[in-house]
């Protein structure tokens, strides 16, 4: 059983900027994308993947969504 982390939600709110940073400290083996919330993505589970939805009308932030594997 897998200790590393997989979700974020204390950063909800945060600046995309920060809430980067903060996963990229937990999970360096991840890559994060930093999405605009009601974009369209690809679907399917990554393992190697952390997404990072962030409110459009403001420059990259606030988070919207938990961040999470996947």
């Amino acid at each position: 059983m897998s200790t590393a982390k997989t979700s974020w939600p204390e950063v909800v709110g945060w600046p995309a900027t920060a809430a980067v940073t903060r996963i990229n400290g937990d999970r360096p083996d991840v890559a994060i994308e930093v999405v605009p919330a009601g974009a369209t993505v690809s679907p399917g589970y990554n393992a190697e993947r952390v997404r990072v939805f962030f409110n459009a009308g403001n420059s990259l932030g606030p988070v919207v969504f938990t961040p999470m594997v996947g």
